[in-house]
């Protein structure tokens, strides 16, 4: 259901008409960069005597624009409509986020309204938000088989081997998304069905809070209602003795009657210390896939998708230069994109890539962790499976001086140790073995295009490692 069918047709083309009019107004009173960002994503769906309803892509898109342009705004409206016009913004949001009705300037408001199947009621209670979907979830080789995973769920939720689905994955690369997406895919093809999408640590305050109204029986009745649960972030249950028993309980009950139970986690199941073995056991009684962080064409993908959500416009070569640069996970991605975005409303300028270089840069700075030449060493070697030990050896077999070159490279690059530093821990080497490694690692990057797609899956592998 659309936001637009909320409307009639006859309304959406007068405030399709007006907005024209609105533009007209505001075009050359902003820069044509401004202009493009932050007015064309804008859609007028609503319209009346006195007030014109305008959507606009996210909380964040409607505070920048109400903050900078109100004036504008109001200015436009009120020549296209009358003195006494009214501006409100509709804001394409999720559905769990607080959304109070704001007046957010004389005359205008901000409301809220998210895409919902028809039983909204029903829907509600599931705590999904509507715009996780896999149409909206870009997928690529890393998150390949968890995705066709989700799919084949969605389509026969309790009735494949996949149950549990157990999603595993580092912070940032969609795990929320696509078991979500699962979710809401379950609930269009079965509206009937009862879903619960609840992270752990909200699953855990409320059964707390139970325990001290006496409420324990209820909450887990509670439960048992529902077809279709969706628990987020697993590895919070770790220590928590009381609540791991309870969610044993639930799990038995979801499985004996072949309801469907997904899961999220930070790391697989046979890594989950402090979690309960019985319960590591029945994760295992289904699927567990895990989701890498997005190989460079991902990246781009999803970088092309969230600017045009943002109503950000780039080049190629920005998005491609972003893409090279952030490569651990999507939300750096995205962080990268608001910076921008931010950036660049500030001083009502085009997007150059001089910004984007310089938005890259403090985000990067922003999330740079404690990156050491041991972690880099044992994941080359690993990388390579070759024996870490053997990188610091005098041997000069071919693989393994390519290992110790590229592990050089890396060290240099990814840390601030010095020449001597480095060579000290390959096998006490001197700073003239470190300069001709990190010679030849530049020139294979050199010789060879693809190598440099090997050297950022190392580099995306040390940072999660060190993360």
């Amino acid at each position: 259901m659309t936001h637009e069918s909320l409307f009639t047709q006859e309304n959406i083309h007068k405030a399709a008409v007006a907005w024209k009019e609105c533009l007209s107004i505001i075009k050359p009173e902003v820069p044509e960069g401004t202009f493009n960002s932050w007015f064309r994503p804008i859609k007028a769906i609503d319209v009346n005597d006195l007030t014109l309803k305008i959507q606009v892509p996210n909380s964040f898109f409607w505070e920048w624009i109400e903050g900078r342009y109100s004036k504008l705004l109001h200015k436009a409206v009120k020549n296209v409509l009358g003195h006494e016009a009214r501006l409100d913004y509709v804001i394409l949001e999720e559905k769990d986020s607080p959304a109070p009705y704001v007046e957010s300037a004389p005359k205008s408001s901000r409301i809220t309204i998210s895409e919902e199947p028809s039983k909204a009621s029903d829907y509600s209670e599931s705590n999904l938000k509507p715009n996780y979907t896999f149409e909206n979830f870009i997928k690529g080789e890393g998150n390949q088989l968890a995705t066709a995973a989700a799919m084949a769920i969605s389509e026969n939720p309790g009735g494949t081997p996949f149950n549990p689905l157990f999603v595993y994955g580092g912070v940032g690369l969609g795990k929320t998304h696509l078991i979500q997406a699962a979710g809401n895919s379950i609930y269009g093809n079965f509206p009937e069905k009862k879903i619960k999408y609840i992270s752990t640590e909200q699953f855990t305050i409320d059964f707390v809070d139970a325990i001290k109204k006496n409420m324990h029986n209820e909450f887990s009745n509670v439960y048992k209602n529902y077809d279709v649960l969706i628990l987020d972030d697993i590895q919070h249950l770790i220590g928590k003795e009381k609540t791991q028993d309870l969610f044993f309980h639930i799990f038995n009950i979801f499985h004996q009657n072949k309801k469907q139970i997904i899961i999220s986690s930070d790391k697989p199941p046979k890594d989950l210390k402090g979690l309960n073995d019985r319960l590591i056991s029945r994760f295992n009684w289904g699927l567990t896939v895990d989701i890498q962080p997005p190989d460079l064409e991902t990246r781009i993908a999803i970088l092309s998708k969230k600017a045009e959500s943002f109503g950000i416009m780039l080049s190629n070569d920005m998005v491609e230069y972003i893409a090279n640069h952030i490569t651990s996970n999507i939300r750096e991605l995205e962080g990268c994109l608001i910076k921008i975005l931010a950036n660049v409303s500030l001083k009502s300028a085009d997007i150059s890539l001089e910004q984007v270089k310089r938005a890259v840069k403090e985000v990067s700075t922003a999330k740079r962790v404690n990156i050491s030449i041991d972690v880099i060493t044992r994941t080359v070697a690993e990388f390579f499976t070759i024996d870490e030990k053997k990188i610091r050896d005098k041997t000069r077999r071919q693989e393994i001086v390519h290992a110790r070159q590229v592990a050089m490279y890396l060290s240099r690059t990814m840390t601030k140790s010095g020449l001597k530093n480095i060579g000290l821990h390959f096998g006490g080497r001197d700073h003239s073995t470190v300069i001709h490694a990190c010679e030849s690692v530049e020139k294979m990057l050199t010789d060879d295009p693809s190598f440099k797609d090997t050297l950022n899956d190392l580099k995306i592998k040390i940072e999660l490692a060190c993360s």
